[in-house]
């Protein structure tokens, strides 16, 4: 009977395609996806010696009991009958075994018997029952935070960042994948992103008030003085270079009528006299010139507040600025600079970006070594995050496992359990065997007592 289970394996084997040429025995792509690799090839080498093994002392016994009943025949003494029973009881269990073992990958002796063959037939099933397992024992939400917090996510990763050697490994990956990702973008349709979303918060977002109180702050701390001092500077040195050319535009704008050396007069009075008014304005930091300018600066920041009329013009001027394509340029090719500069900065390792990351990831590495807080906080964020995850998608976990076990073939797989367990089973069969024959051989002993 054994022999039959084995010539039937060594059928489908011999039917099986060979190994491609160069490749290792066995180590080939099944139907249903798994790889039968050569690792596989040996276990079942393994699988047949032990068949071997549990055959013979099966045939070992069956000789002992025809050898025990010819010499209990011969009369060789009561010895015998003791001998016959164990090796009788020995055979019922190597026989019984082998049954068990053989039903459950395929029908022994091809014989349509009902309940064999389980894991071909019941293949299906089985990844079914699988997944279910795997998702009520694995995949609850308890289970997932008792395991995470008895790892100490937080605090390992604490004791990690905080080697400098790890801070520099962490860095330079996200340098790595920093610049990958700015690689990996394309300037024009980043370019579009930003302008976009520049223009529309410009868009959104009113101007007039906030620039209106930014100038009463600064004409109140007096930080516009500055910018006069240089603008009457400047029209200053402008007028003293160019009085020939004020001259002239003063006199050009007389009436044809008047004698041009009064023209002249006039020019070189008006020059003087707007001259003296800003060198005036200039050298003197009370001149009322300059108070005039700061209240109307002040007037007109509280314009910029509270006038619904100067606010609509301020918008409305915006609105103009944003639309120019000279603008809307200036806004793309901003993204051009920042990019160069990220790159740069992530390429150099003594780079402000670089160092300043491996600072924060050695500080968080102490902070999470010394902090419990912080870790119990860490561990909370991580098992909510895990917790979610497993519980969202257990259902797509589990039906992968379900989804892949029915996908494979029936007969490879049959094929590939049996070569991880087959050994073991087949020591069932000889263990079978031990037992049913000290089995037999106590019932026989206890027969023979009672009955004497």
């Amino acid at each position: 009977m054994e022999r039959t289970h084995t010539e039937g394996s060594e059928g489908t084997r011999a039917a099986r395609p060979a190994p491609a040429a160069g490749g290792a025995p066995g180590g080939r792509t099944a139907p249903g996806g798994f790889r039968y690799s050569a690792a596989d090839e040996e276990k079942r080498q393994g699988v047949r010696r032990m068949k071997a093994l549990a055959t013979g002392l099966l045939l070992a016994v069956a000789a002992v009991y025809v050898l025990a009943k010819w010499a209990g025949a011969a009369g060789a003494g009561g010895w015998t009958g003791f001998v016959a029973a164990a090796a009788e009881a020995g055979m019922v269990g190597a026989l019984a075994d082998w049954f068990a073992v053989t039903a459950l990958f395929k029908r022994p002796m091809g014989l349509p018997i009902p309940h064999t063959a389980i894991i071909p037939t019941k293949k299906d099933q089985l990844g079914r029952s699988l997944g279910d397992f795997v998702g009520e024992n694995f995949l609850s939400g308890e289970v997932i935070r008792r395991r995470l917090r008895s790892v100490g996510i937080a605090a390992r990763l604490g004791d990690w960042l905080a080697e400098p050697r790890n801070a520099d490994r962490v860095t330079a990956e996200l340098s790595t994948a920093l610049r990958g990702a700015l690689t990996v973008l394309r300037d024009s349709d980043v370019q579009a992103v930003v302008g976009e979303a520049i223009t529309r918060r410009a868009d959104a977002q009113e101007i007039a008030p906030g620039i209106g109180s930014l100038l009463e702050k600064i004409v109140a701390e007096g930080g516009h003085t500055r910018v006069v001092d240089l603008v009457c500077a400047r029209a200053h040195d402008w007028l003293v270079d160019h009085g020939d050319s004020v001259v002239a535009a003063v006199s050009g704008g007389a009436p044809g009528w008047t004698p041009r050396f009064v023209d002249r007069k006039v020019g070189d009075r008006v020059y003087k006299e707007l001259l003296r008014f800003v060198t005036e304005m200039r050298d003197m930091p009370e001149h009322p010139a300059r108070g005039a300018v700061d209240r109307f600066l002040t007037d007109f920041a509280a314009d910029l507040r509270s006038d619904p009329g100067t606010r609509e013009k301020v918008e409305r001027l915006k609105s103009e600025v944003l639309g120019r394509g000279e603008v809307q340029d200036l806004i793309a090719s901003a993204w051009g600079a920042v990019r160069a500069m990220i790159v740069a900065a992530a390429e150099d390792e003594r780079s402000e970006l670089r160092l300043r990351v491996r600072a924060a990831l050695l500080s968080l590495g102490g902070r999470l070594a010394a902090d419990g807080r912080l870790r119990d906080k860490v561990d909370g964020w991580l098992e909510g995050a895990a917790v979610y995850v497993v519980t969202t998608y257990r259902s797509e976990i589990t039906a992968l496992i379900t989804e892949t076990v029915a996908s494979w073939d029936a007969e490879h797989t049959s094929r590939k359990i049996e070569a991880h367990i087959g050994r073991d089973l087949q020591f069932i069969r000889i263990n079978g065997t031990v037992v049913g024959a000290l089995a037999g051989l106590c019932i026989y002993t206890v027969s023979q007592v009672l009955g004497g």
